[in-house]
């Protein structure tokens, strides 16, 4: 079971094009002047079943899919079965965002990385909030290519293909 706190589909800010956007419950990370402090509580929202998250992915055959919190990252183990069905079943690109940096990201969330696409990384800092940034609050957060930074070795960003 995973802890969701909202489910928004349609939504244009969490990656490019149409997405369903699910924030999911419970984050460490606490940063200051955050947007979404109420998903902080680990025990906040409602557990929802992999069979329950993908009939929401699925009943919108043209949005791409986002995780975001809280911190996605802390349900890792729980979150892997979904990733793996979303990509087998599906064409969908997955966008995750976490606090953690990409070079230091838990034990746990390693196996996520074969099913995202891009990881949207870096805790929000107050201090280098830029609304101008695309699809992320503050100028030290990226937006990681996970298939081009694993063949590089080193972090590759995402840029938009127009």
């Amino acid at each position: 079971m995973i802890r969701v706190l909202d489910i928004l589909h349609d939504t244009t800010v969490d990656g490019p094009g149409f997405r369903t956007s699910f924030y999911l419950s419970g984050c460490a990370h606490k940063c200051p002047g955050c947007h979404n402090p109420q998903s902080w509580d680990f025990g906040g929202g409602n557990e929802m079943s992999v069979e329950e998250m993908m009939q929401e992915i699925v009943s919108d055959p043209f949005a791409d899919v986002t995780f975001s919190g809280g911190d996605p990252l802390y349900q890792a183990e729980a979150l892997l079965p979904l990733l793996k069905r979303i990509k087998a079943e599906t064409s969908k690109t997955v966008w995750v965002y976490t606090g953690f940096t990409y070079e230091h990201l838990p034990e746990a969330a390693q196996p996520l990385l074969d099913y995202i696409d891009v990881l949207v990384d870096g805790p929000f800092v107050q201090a280098l909030r830029d609304e101008d940034l695309l699809f992320r609050g503050s100028s030290n957060q990226r937006l990681v290519d996970i298939r081009l930074s694993r063949e590089a070795g080193s972090v590759v960003e995402w840029s938009r293909d127009f």
